[in-house]
């Protein structure tokens, strides 16, 4: 059975901080709740009113009313409440509307503002949970359970104060029987509920056991494991039954309890005032009136029982959200300040240790160099460095050793987001959005013009496919461009880049997964591109790299070779020798 939620003073003190996103809707909440209160004492007027009708039915009535009077002051509280219940509705709506959306878009931009590392410690579900699940549960206690809490607490104080100034000796037995045993049924029932839950989930266990059997079931029957599945099944049904009887006797023994106990306490209320009236001490209609309103009373104590749970379930909510919003944030996406690179960079000394991975140094002591213009590859084997490197360069790591400088100074002294803006990178696996090639290719400067598109698309190559589709650039892509051919995407992406016109090109071995085909057609994008600009290649492909001014060859998070191609494969035992060396080889197999 899960943990009852508990509200704790910490998890309160960070669930007032979200009422911050209701202070710019403060007035709507104050009416809602004074339409709220208003309507919850006028309900309380029915069960009085409706004693002293039967009261005036026998001519003992207190109000001096008529019995058809009392028709028309039922009418008046209706309509009245009828009218507060509607106003009360709307302003809690603007509230937990415009409120709630508020928060989404503070918790959303959160989380996009976070560092790179952030993402690689949290789950993506996780993340969507707190803008789905949390959220919604914190716009129903806005909405329904908070003003629904502040009801039933209305309507118990005011019906204790109705009952003792109405039967001072009858209210005294009741209050003093009549909530014990209605916060004993809470209890039990919250256990009921907690068998069925575990009912639940030993059901839930049973139709595991079938779905993967029946997904592999390739393996089952190679491995002659039907006897083994049979028994997992048997296993699971059985651990089920045991549950599902238990729960059963527990159900019989919450009948018995509701019968003699919950019952068996309004009939001995019922009785004390049938014997206070036979003794001329209270008329018939007020016994009427106080029954009714020891039900209501019940009910607003089961009702606050259940509330708190929620309420408690929200505020856990509420504390994982501020938790959130309390964490800085990397980028501040009010900045606008324009920055202009030109492309000149140094890294000296650059050793670094990835935050997950304390135990391994990834990069050991590297040095380069890249004047503005330049071309620069890294090469070498996988998990030798070569990405870390770029990803240093981005600023999605800040806790390296060493220095790296852009146009001599330390790339750390840039404002982020300016500095950001000058890169655009072409990675190796291209992830596009699901919308249209149009969408994905604005992506890169979301402010261009159509003829700067159609620019870009041309010097992509991506026009010779674009226009072969009847919807053109209004082609969908469908998720992840699954649409598109590999060849497609990467010059897609190519387009995006340069729509963006960087300083700083990063192509992160974004030919390695064409055919020869695409790989031609894709290059020639690529040196188009690449011109008049600082671009740094990972590549293992000849083509990609040989026109570079100076290759950088890792092994182990170290710069083992530098050169040209040329010098590089003069060097017969050199590690790039060996690596070309290894590609002629595969190419002729």
């Amino acid at each position: 059975m899960s943990q009852r939620p508990k509200i704790t003073k910490t998890g309160l003190q960070k669930a007032l901080k979200i009422f911050s996103f209701i202070k710019p809707y403060r007035w709507p909440f104050i009416w809602g709740m004074i339409c709220l209160i208003i309507s919850s004492s006028m309900f309380m007027i029915f069960p009085g009113a409706a004693g002293e009708m039967a009261n005036a039915a026998i001519g003992k009535s207190k109000w001096n009313f008529k019995v058809q009077d009392y028709g028309l002051l039922f009418l008046v509280i209706l309509l009245v409440q009828g009218v507060l219940s509607y106003l009360r509705t709307i302003f809690f709506a603007q509230v937990s509307e415009k409120g709630i959306s508020d928060v989404r878009k503070a918790l959303y931009s959160k989380i996009l503002c976070q560092e790179i590392y952030f993402f690689e410690q949290h789950r993506v579900g996780e993340l969507t949970s707190r803008l789905t699940a949390d959220v919604e549960q914190l716009q129903s206690s806005f909405s329904i359970t908070l003003a629904e809490f502040v009801r039933q607490i209305v309507i118990l104080v005011s019906g204790v104060i109705i009952l003792a100034w109405m039967a001072p000796k009858l209210s005294l037995i009741m209050l003093l029987t009549f909530p014990i045993t209605v916060i004993a049924f809470i209890f039990f029932g919250k256990y009921i509920r907690g068998l069925s839950k575990k009912r639940q989930d030993a059901l839930a266990e049973t139709n595991i056991v079938v779905e993967e059997s029946l997904q592999s079931f390739h393996t089952v029957k190679a491995y002659s494991n039907e006897k083994y599945e049979l028994n997992r099944f048997v296993k699971a049904i059985d651990y089920m039954v045991d549950i599902s009887l238990h729960y059963a006797k527990m159900r019989g023994v919450f009948f018995i309890f509701i019968i003699t106990v919950l019952f068996g306490g309004l009939f001995f209320i019922l009785w004390r005032g049938a014997l206070l009236v036979q003794a001329g001490e209270m008329q018939a209609g007020d016994l009427f009136s106080f029954i009714i309103y020891t039900g209501i009373i019940g009910g607003a104590i089961a009702g606050i029982g259940n509330l708190y749970s929620t309420l408690a379930g929200s505020i856990g909510a509420t504390e994982r959200i501020q938790d959130m919003l309390d964490r800085d944030q990397e980028v501040n996406l009010e900045s606008n300040q324009f920055l202009k690179l030109h492309g000149n960079i140094q890294a000296n000394q650059l050793s670094f240790v990835y935050p997950s991975r304390s135990d391994m140094e990834v990069l050991k002591e590297i040095e380069f160099n890249v004047a503005q213009g330049q071309r620069i590859a890294f090469v070498g084997s996988s998990g030798s460095g070569k990405s870390t490197i770029v990803q240093l360069l981005l600023r999605f790591y800040p806790n390296y050793e060493g220095e790296i400088k852009i146009d001599g100074k330390s790339i750390k002294e840039y404002e982020i987001k300016s500095y950001r803006s000058n890169f655009a990178i072409v990675p190796q696996e291209i992830l596009l959005f699901g919308g249209t090639i149009r969408e994905n290719i604005l992506y890169g400067n979301p402010n261009a013009n159509e003829s700067q598109l159609i620019q870009a698309a041309n010097q992509s190559n991506c026009m010779e496919f674009i226009e072969s589709f009847p919807e053109g650039f209004d082609t969908i892509v469908g998720e992840r461009g699954i649409k598109l051919s590999g060849g497609q995407k990467q010059r897609i992406a190519i387009a995006r880049a340069i729509l963006k016109n960087p300083t700083i090109l990063i192509l992160d071995e974004a030919t390695s997964a064409l055919d020869a085909e695409s790989e031609k057609v894709v290059q020639d994008a690529l040196d188009q591109l690449m011109q008049n600009r600082t671009s740094i290649i990972i590549a293992h492909r000849l083509s990609t790299i040989r026109n570079c001014d100076c290759i950088y060859v890792l092994k182990d998070g170290q710069i083992v070779e530098r050169g040209t191609h040329e010098e590089l494969l003069a060097i017969p035992s050199g590690v790039y020798h060996n690596l070309i060396q290894l590609q002629l080889e595969s190419k002729t197999i």
